[in-house]
């Protein structure tokens, strides 16, 4: 393998959609991956940061319930925000072009994938002190479960074709290491689980994985030639959404048999989708449209599409609801969309994070707030 290969590099190098989808999938050989192999020898994090008039060194008391966690890939950092105020309170925690973000039930671990590295990170985010956990080439997303005993990573690798990645690391939260990888396909995307725990879900290359999230094992694989990418679950955990951006499409998938119950034509290039808790509206990031589309999931219909910044990604709703975040890469910023009026209600953004790749929003995560 190359040395001193740096991933910032490849994200600051890099220009228009197919940049970004490089950053999380680069030519296996380029980088001559053929498995899992050593440590990269990146660059420690540092450089230009993403950084907002008056941060704080750490976060201060939330005025709400609730803190939102940002991974942002080209800003080395990931954001802590006041959800009640919309307002960045910290950029503290170090990263190095980190993909995803996920944080335990009770707020009080973040656990990060780092994918400039072969790491996730563990974060208290009360003393904002991280430790790495190596899980294997360049980790993009990662998801607690409902009951906080348990991480899933996707090992995405830097191959799509025959030896690349096709794994998902499993972290036990109690020791904080890795138990256990399973095997779920070639270049494994986003995952989610199951409201109960029973099942989780991970998009890769070609398909659909549905686990056993109990014991950690595959169950089958959903084929879908046309490269899910964004994933979510409805509360009920029967039906799955599944953003297709080939096909421009969101395949509503039948979570027990894998039957594609629809195909719902929503517009160019769909990438992130989630679903309120009630189950009632999903909402779709088109990233070459800098749109959202609010899916009426009783009709399977397009309500309608919401303006937000450039290159929509990463799209994630409030515990309460009330709110569905998205995070455009290329404005580095999040629209504030009300679920009540699918308006946008604030955008969050601030110093260098407003020029394009500065900050680059690709993860997206709530959690309670301490105190």
């Amino acid at each position: 393998m190359p040395k001193n290969i740096s991933r910032r590099r490849l994200l600051l190098a890099a220009g228009g959609v197919a940049g970004i989808v490089v950053l999380a999938v680069p030519a296996g050989s380029a980088l001559g991956l053929t498995g899992p192999g050593p440590r990269p020898g990146n660059s420690a994090p540092g450089g230009a940061k993403w950084e907002p008039s008056r941060v704080q060194p750490q976060a201060r008391r939330a005025t709400g319930p609730y803190l939102a966690y940002l991974a942002l890939t080209g800003g080395y950092s990931v954001a802590t925000v006041d959800v009640a105020a919309h307002r960045i309170v910290a950029t503290n925690i170090e990263t190095d072009a980190a993909q995803g973000v996920a944080a335990t039930p009770d707020g009080t671990k973040l656990y990060v994938a780092d994918t400039g590295q072969y790491d996730v990170l563990v974060v208290d985010p009360a003393s904002g002190s991280e430790r790495s956990l190596h899980v294997g080439p360049y980790p993009r997303d990662v998801a607690v479960s409902p009951d906080g005993t348990k991480v899933y990573a996707t090992v995405t690798g830097g191959d799509t074709g025959k030896g690349g990645a096709d794994t998902v690391a499993v972290i036990d939260t109690r020791s904080d290491t890795v138990v256990r990888s399973i095997r779920v396909g070639t270049a494994p995307r986003q995952v989610a689980f199951a409201a109960d725990g029973a099942r989780a879900y991970v998009t890769y290359d070609t398909g659909v994985a549905v686990l056993d999230a109990r014991n950690d094992r595959l169950v089958r694989r959903i084929r879908d030639a046309a490269g899910p990418q964004g994933i979510a679950v409805d509360h009920t955990g029967r039906t799955l959404y599944v953003t297709n951006p080939r096909a421009d499409t969101v395949s509503v998938l039948d979570a027990a048999s894998g039957r594609e119950r629809a195909r719902i034509r929503v517009g160019d290039e769909p990438w992130g989708v989630e679903v309120t808790p009630d189950g009632a509206k999903a909402y779709v990031s088109r990233m070459n449209a800098n749109v959202v589309a609010v899916v009426d999931t009783a009709t399977r219909k397009v309500r309608r599409t919401v303006a937000v910044g450039k290159l929509p990604s990463r799209v994630a709703i409030t515990p309460d609801g009330t709110e569905a975040w998205v995070g455009n890469v290329f404005s580095g910023s999040v629209s504030v969309i009300s679920t009540a009026s699918d308006a946008v209600i604030a955008t969050i953004a601030g110093g260098t994070g407003t020029k394009p790749l500065d900050a680059a929003p690709l993860g997206i995560a709530f959690a309670k707030a301490p105190g």
